[in-house]
């Protein structure tokens, strides 16, 4: 047992499988077994340090992780007090914040698709295809804005709290 009172070796078993999890739906094999250290500490959050330790991976290992994590909005990065050292975290809602940034790929692909319609023309065979994913992407964006609405809602009366972003 760890002084958290923890079977590190649990813990560790969480963390393996779970990453293999996210590899296994399309994840990097490092950002997963970062991210799934992350979500099981106590804190949410821990230094590039301790994550090399806990994890058995170089420094190198981590950054780049980390730097996968914080541009799909995973995880976010911050200062530890008093130190220049960076600190990496967690938060509950880190799956709503990197759906919800989602949204602004399929914007840009549904320019994209929308261009493409308009340059292959919409009669042709390609540009019904073109068409048809546009519409697609264009569902399933008003789909996942109101499953977010229907999950701050449902969050709210599970967990009891309102922040800024849920």
């Amino acid at each position: 047992m760890s002084e958290s009172g923890r079977d590190a070796e649990a813990v560790s078993r969480f963390v393996e499988g779970f990453a293999a999890q996210l590899v296994e739906a399309g994840m990097q094999r490092m950002p997963a077994r970062v991210f799934a250290a992350l979500l099981s500490s106590d804190e949410g959050v821990l230094s590039s340090a301790e994550l090399g330790e806990q994890l058995r991976i170089s420094p190198a290992a981590v950054s780049g992780a980390v730097r996968y994590l914080a541009q799909t909005h995973m995880v976010s990065r911050e200062r530890e007090p008093g130190s220049r050292r960076e600190r990496y975290r967690v938060r509950g809602d880190q799956w709503y914040e990197a759906l919800t940034n989602r949204e602004a790929v399929i914007k840009r692909w549904e320019a994209a698709l929308r261009d493409g319609v308009a340059s292959l023309g919409a009669d042709t065979p390609a540009g019904r295809r073109m068409a048809e994913t546009l519409a697609f992407f264009e569902f399933v964006e008003g789909e996942v804005a109101a499953m977010m609405e229907r999950w701050r809602t449902h969050r709210e009366q599970l967990f009891g709290e309102s922040r800024g972003t849920p």
